[in-house]
């Protein structure tokens, strides 16, 4: 008797699990945006409260699991990009992307700050009507703002590749790298690039007041 009443007891925490665990998953919702750099996206959203994850990689283009390699030697048609999961029920996907546009350049139709070429783009990937409706509707808003037009495209989702481990979280990393100015630890290197490729002071330039993370 002993035994069928654990066996039981497994079976009922087993299933309260799995219940719990889809019930997460369902209240996690996705956002994939390029922002020109993918390092610089995932620092800025890893802070925002409510944000769960934010993975680098590439979508947009043609070629199945591409290296960083064969997208910044261009002619895949991908963008640098991350994939945010988020709880809804914390912040939403107007709130997220209101964030985005304000992180970036959405002027610049050629790249970001320093970073030039196509998988340097930015771009709002949306892979349903509803999130479409809300790409326009920040845009729209982003472009009354700021009297001009914006180059930030909306595209409908496709595959997304995560880059490989070394790109992820780069901006935390005590792994020494080389660099113009020699050796550094990658979160050194990662605040030396973003300083010297101008990304904050420009998203102040575009934004003033209303810039987002930008120090």
């Amino acid at each position: 008797m002993h035994r069928l009443f654990t066996i039981a007891a497994m079976a009922v925490t087993i299933a309260l699990s799995l219940v719990l665990g889809a019930a997460a998953h369902a209240a996690t919702e996705k956002a994939v945006l390029a922002g020109g750099c993918f390092w610089c996206v995932e620092a800025d959203f890893e802070k925002v409260p409510g944000v769960k994850s934010v993975v680098s990689g590439f979508t947009g283009g043609s070629l199945n699991n591409p290296t960083y390699d064969d997208v910044t030697e261009g002619g895949t048609g991908h963008y640098e990009a991350v994939e945010i999961r988020f709880d809804p029920a914390k912040i939403s996907y107007d709130q997220v992307l209101r964030l985005f546009l304000r992180s970036v350049d959405p002027l610049d139709a050629g790249g970001q700050f320093c970073d030039r070429g196509d998988s340097y783009r930015t771009a709002i990937f949306v892979s349903n009507k509803a999130q479409k409706v809300s790409a326009e509707t920040a845009l729209a808003e982003a472009e009354a703002q700021l009297g001009q037009s914006i180059a930030t495209p909306i595209l409908s989702a496709g595959e997304f590749w995560p880059a490989d481990e070394y790109h992820q979280d780069y901006y935390k990393s005590s792994d020494i790298v080389l660099t113009r100015a020699g050796p550094k630890q990658k979160r050194n290197a990662y605040k030396f690039y973003r300083d010297a490729c101008g990304r904050d002071a420009r998203v102040k330039a575009v934004w003033g007041s209303d810039a987002a993370f930008a120090k």
